[in-house]
Order: C-alpha cells, then structure tokens, then sequence
C-alpha cells in the first residue's frame, strides 16, 4: 500500500510539474506614458517611445551591450567583426550570416547594410541625416563585406551605426516594397517582429523564432500606450502591466520602491532637460535678455523639486559623463537681482513676455511649469501652449516656439550633441536640420575642427572652448539631468544586469523571461 501511495504521489507531482510549467508567464505587458506611437520608422522615430518599443525590432551593426549606456561596451550586432584603417576613414564590416529579417523578407546582407545606411544619410527618408554629413560612399563589397568610406574622421563613429536612431538596420526589400507603409508595419531582425497596431491603444510585438541569438523565450510583447501616471500605476498594481515607463520625479520612485513584489530603476543615461532660445526671435535676440532668464533659473531647486536621487543638475550643454563635455562649464549662477537688472538694461523695467509651446508629457510638463514660476520672479512671463507628445515633436521642428525645451540623451561623445543641438548647419528648416532651435553659430569652427582632429588632447580642448561660447551667448540653458525611471514586476528576469540603456527603455532580449 505505501508503495502505491508512494507512486500517486510522485504522479501528482509530476502532473503538478508540467500544469506548473505550462502555466508559466510567456506574454510580456509593457505600459508607456505616451497617448500614442509617434513613429514606428526607425529613421523618422525620434521620441523617447518609439525608440523604446523599436529597440525590441531592429538592431545595428554594432551595439551597446544590454544593460549598458557607455561606449565602452560595445560589441557585434549584424557585423561579428569590423576593421579601421589608420586614419579613422574607412570601416570594413564583416555582415553575419544567416541572419533573416522578419516576416519572410530573406536573409540580411552587406546590400541590406549599405541601403540602410545611404537612407539613414538622406533628409528626404531620415530625421538623423545630418549624423552622416561626413558619409563619402558605401558600399557591399560582397553579401558578407560592408565598407564606409569617410570624408574626414568623426569621433565616436561606432555609435553612428550603433542600434540607435540612423543606426537601426533596415531590410532593403521591404522598405521598396513596401513604401509608405513600411513606418506602419515597421520590417527588421531583431528578437520581436511587429504584429499589429491599435492607434493610442497598443502596438503588440511576437517573438522571432529565427533570430540569430536564438528564439526568444517570450512569445509576445503588448506594447500599450497611458499617458496619465495615475492610470499607468493603477494598471500595474491591479497586475494589468508586468512594466512600466515611471512617472520622472523622485516621489514615484519612493512610493513605488515600498509595493511588493516590484523593482524599481533610475538607470543611466540622464536626459538633459535644456531650454533652447532662438537667438533671432525677440526679445531672444538681445544676449541681455537670454542672460536675465539664465540667471533667473535655480537648478538646484529644479533637482529638489524632481528629487536627487532621480535627477542631478547639468554641468554643461553636454551631458556629463559623455566623452568631451567640459565638467565644470561656465553656467550662469542662480541670480534674481542680476537677472532683473539685466532686462531692465535691455529696456524691460515692467518685465517680459516670451512664449514656449510644450508637450503634455507629464515629467517634461511639471517641469516647464517649474521653470515658469521661477521666471516670474524675475518678471519673465513664460507662456505655456501645451500639446500632445508628437505634435509637440511636430511643430518645434517647423520653428514655431520661440523657446523649447527639449530633453535629450545622444551617444555619450560630444560631438553628436554639439553637432545635432548647436551646429549650424543643424538649424531647423534649413536642408540639413536637425535639432538646432536656437539658430546659433557661435562654436561652428570648434564644433567642426574638433570632428576630424585626431590628436584627443587637442580634440576636448576644442570642445572645451565650443562649450564656453555657447554658455556664454546663452544659446541653451542647460538646466538638469533626468535618469530613466522604470519599474517591473520581480518574476521578470531580464536576463542581464540594467544599468542603463541608449534607447532610454530597459530592452528586452531573446534571454529576457519570466521566472513563475
């Protein structure tokens, strides 16, 4: 009788085993504070959002390592290999094999690479074309063997064809076949390929069961848009959402750190939070009155008011810890006397009036709010026109506002912010813009001089002094750093340790499972 029992028992506890597994989590549940998907072609996506949910669909030749926001890390991604000649202009990449893009478009190849890279350098299909300024031809030597050919060398080059912005790689076959349609089932090779999308609802990705690093272990993400953070948390404490895109400022962070069962993350990189004023629109046009609001600015209080261990103040027009942002750069000091005095000597005793329009994404909108009691102490009146996310993206591009504030993380080398943020030729509705709001020019030379030096001492040394002008023309008001704050549920392994993430978004790998 004992064995029979014995034997009952080891059956129910193999049968318990395997419902045990079955019932084991596959679908991943991510909550975004977005009302909607801004772009879902990585070439055109430039939200924070969308870089996220892109990230789980492309990849680059090369890659920051999962965890990692520093270059240090870098690693294969469709290229196992590459070499450099001595000059810093010519880079040979050895494309992987095997490699299949989604949705039964073929084989990934050097053709593919080279397409992806001559689209990401043309205004007309590209928001990042101005990074490929320096591009003098690629091409595919062979399926296997891509070559870039450079004018000049450009520092940080790597995190150009990295798996962020004009890096992404797209499949050349479904982009032409595609057309226009291609930004609304976006084509790629990464671990989750695009299922559907419902407007400000979701987007819901499958797991790519021919992916080159091997099949994911999750079969699905759901991908879904809440802007408003009440709603978001409530989701994830009612066990709706397995992830969440936090609210950024510190008291989410303490009272999310206390539920049970959650992780919480500030993870690297810090997004500075600048307010960029056009040099050309008065009364931006007068130094003196761009002084007055610098001075009217406490930076301090802002990273109070966030909180410090989610934020920090800024140290330059460069993010800090970036390689070549001058650590202690001349910012103007928190002043109301001197800020008032200023205007009055522009000839605005009674004050001023300048108008900004402003996304109503919640962490960047309590901050302008921030900044605009501030101003008012210095008699600056900031008037606030707010908008939904990618319209604000939308119209700050068509030089609509005359102040913007923008938050931004870039590859962490100075040259790609001084050159999106502050070189001329990235001025917005000129044929190469980018991201320069403020029309200044005041650093061009060192800006480019520093691009194609090769001796590193004499390289910061220009960046240094690009930093200093553009201080002191107060082109940009450098204000705080935010970190990225996420929190998820601690049955999700991610399947490495997150430290940070170049997409602004933990990524979610073939390794990234649940643990029950």
């Amino acid at each position: 009788m004992m064995k029979k029992n014995l034997a009952i028992a080891l059956t129910l506890a193999a049968a318990l085993s395997v419902g045990s597994a079955y019932a084991q989590k596959k679908s991943l549940v991510i909550g975004m504070g977005s009302a909607d998907a801004g772009k879902l072609d990585p070439h055109l996506a430039s939200t924070t959002p969308d870089k996220g949910l892109l990230n789980y669909i492309f990849n680059g030749l090369v890659r920051l390592k999962p965890g990692t926001a520093s270059p240090d890390f870098i690693e294969p991604d469709l290229a196992e290999s590459w070499t450099v000649n001595p000059t810093g202009t010519e880079f040979t990449f050895k494309i992987r094999q095997g490699v299949q893009c989604h949705h039964g478009y073929g084989p990934f190849s050097a053709e593919d690479a080279a397409f992806s890279i001559k689209r990401a350098a043309n205004k007309a299909t590209s928001s990042y074309s101005g990074d490929f300024a320096a591009l003098e031809k690629v091409e595919a030597l062979d399926a296997s063997t891509l070559k870039i050919t450079l004018k000049n060398p450009v520092a940080g080059f790597l995190g150009y064809v990295a798996n962020i912005n004009g890096g992404n790689m797209v499949c050349k076959k479904a982009v032409e076949e595609m057309g226009d349609n291609f930004g609304k089932k976006p084509i790629g090779t990464g671990p989750f390929e695009f299922a559907e999308y419902q407007p400000q609802q979701f987007v819901k990705l499958v797991a790519n069961k021919k992916y080159f690093r091997g099949a994911p272990q999750l079969e699905d993400i759901t991908y879904r848009y809440i802007p408003a953070d009440s709603s978001r948390d409530l989701a994830f404490q009612a066990g709706e959402l397995d992830m969440i895109y936090g609210k950024q400022d510190q008291t989410w962070v303490d009272r999310t750190s206390k539920l049970p069962g959650v992780k919480v993350k500030a993870m690297e990189p810090g997004e500075l939070s600048t307010l960029f004023l056009n040099v050309n629109s008065k009364p931006l046009d007068d130094i003196r009155v761009r002084q007055a609001i610098a001075h009217a600015i406490d930076r301090k209080a802002i990273v109070q008011f966030k909180g410090a261990g989610s934020s920090r103040e800024a140290v330059s027009v460069v993010p800090s810890g970036y390689f070549g942002t001058d650590e202690k750069a001349p910012l103007y000091p928190y002043d109301l006397d001197k800020a008032k005095k200023l205007l009055a000597e522009a000839g605005y005793p009674n004050g001023v009036t300048i108008k900004t329009i402003h996304t109503t994404l919640t962490g960047m909108q309590t901050f302008i709010e921030a900044v605009q009691a501030q101003l008012k102490k210095a008699g600056i009146n900031l008037e606030i026109e707010l908008v939904e996310h990618a319209t604000f993206h939308a119209q700050i591009r068509k030089d609509l506002s005359q102040v913007v504030h923008y938050q931004a993380a870039r590859f962490p080398v100075a040259d790609v912010y001084l050159t999106q943020f502050y070189d001329s030729a990235s001025i917005i509705g000129t044929p190469t813009a980018i991201t320069n709001f403020t029309h200044c020019d005041v650093a061009d030379s060192e800006i480019r001089a520093a691009r194609v030096e090769a001796d590193a001492a004499k390289q910061k040394a220009l960046w240094k002094t690009a930093q200093e002008k553009l201080v002191k023309n107060v082109c940009g008001i450098p204000v705080y750093e935010q970190l990225q704050l996420w929190a998820w549920k601690d049955n999700l392994d991610l399947g490495y340790e997150l430290q940070g993430s170049i997409n602004l978004s933990p990524p979610v790998t073939e390794k990234t499972r649940f643990t029950k």
